[in-house]
This record gives structure tokens, C-alpha cells and sequence, in this order.
């Protein structure tokens, strides 16, 4: 079976690290995508038409894009902001975005293998580290990310548990998850 996997990119708020650029997740699904690394010769450079396809997505839009299926929803942020979801291979991934707790990223959510869910403390158009274990009630897994100082990661990931049951843990930048 294609496996789905995350990897963080960067996870800082408000400003990029030294070590830790802002927030940046890829989602990778099937072998094609790991063989791409081996691929070193051929043309340096590309037209930017062939190296991606544009898929635009507004609330409630599913499409499929290199085989995985995505269903975007708007969600509580002050300004335009959207949740998404991430299926392939059996397993599913939930983004939440930049977001106050909303019914559109709990019906994103329900059911989901893990969600990415920030929280970045105590702005009301964002989580708490307590309210990412509230919106994880229908996951199977929560990685918490895009955590504000002066809470520390692991911190965060402490506070989630408080309120969530199952597994818990905080986004790394570099690190690789597999649904």
C-alpha cells in the first residue's frame, strides 16, 4: 500500500528561526514521490507551467490532485483562512490552519488518522494549546504546531494531552510523519 506522509518544513510564529522557518508542510503520498530525490540529472531548470499544477480550492471544494483527495473548508481566523484535509492511501491527514476552534475544522477532523493543528495561544483567532486536544476529540493522533513564545513547544504538546486522549506530539522542522 502508497503510504501518506508529512513532512514540517518550518513551524514558527510569528517570525522564522534561524533553525525554524515559518509555518511549511509537504504531504507525499506513494513511491513516485520519494523517487523524485534520486532524480539529479537531467535539466537544471523548468518552466514553472511543468513544474506545478494550480489547483484552487474554496470551502466545501474537494478535488484530487497527484492522487490524493482534498477537501478545503474555511475556518474562524479574521481574515480568509481555510482547513484542509488530506486523503490518500487509506489514511488521512487534517490541516487546520491558522483558526479560532470552529464547527468546519471539527467536521474536517472527525475521524481523521492525525491532525496538524496550531496553537498559537491566546490570540481568539487562533488555538490554545488546550483547545488543539478540544478540536483532536475525532482524531486518531495530534501533532501540535505554529506555537507561540513564550510557549515552548513541548510545552504545548504537555497542555493538548490535558484535554485530548490519545497520542500527542509537536511538529519538528525536518521531521517526517507517517500516516
Amino acid at each position: 500500500m502508497v503510504d501518506l506522509q508529512l513532512t514540517v518544513l518550518g513551524c514558527a510564529t510569528p517570525y522564522p528561526a534561524a533553525d525554524n522557518p515559518c509555518s511549511g508542510y509537504l504531504v507525499t503520498s506513494g513511491a513516485a514521490d520519494r523517487l523524485a530525490g534520486f532524480l539529479t540529472n537531467g535539466p537544471r531548470r523548468s518552466p514553472i507551467e511543468s513544474a506545478f499544477e494550480i489547483t484552487e480550492l474554496y470551502d466545501g471544494q474537494t478535488a484530487t490532485v497527484g492522487g490524493v483527495e482534498l477537501t478545503s473548508r474555511a475556518v474562524e481566523h479574521g481574515l480568509p483562512a481555510f482547513g484542509v484535509r488530506v486523503e490518500g492511501a487509506g489514511r488521512s491527514l487534517v490541516y487546520s490552519g491558522d483558526t479560532a476552534p470552529c464547527a468546519a475544522l471539527s467536521e474536517l477532523a472527525d475521524g481523521c488518522d492525525v491532525l496538524l493543528c496550531e496553537a498559537g495561544g491566546d490570540d481568539p483567532a487562533h488555538h490554545t494549546a488546550e483547545q488543539a486536544g478540544d478540536s483532536a476529540a475525532g482524531a486518531g493522533r495530534l501533532i501540535v504546531t505554529h506555537v507561540a513564545r513564550p510557549i515552548a513547544p513541548a510545552e504545548a504538546a504537555a497542555r493538548a494531552a490535558t484535554r485530548y486522549d490519545g497520542p500527542v506530539e509537536y511538529a519538528v522542522p525536518g521531521a517526517t510523519y507517517r500516516m
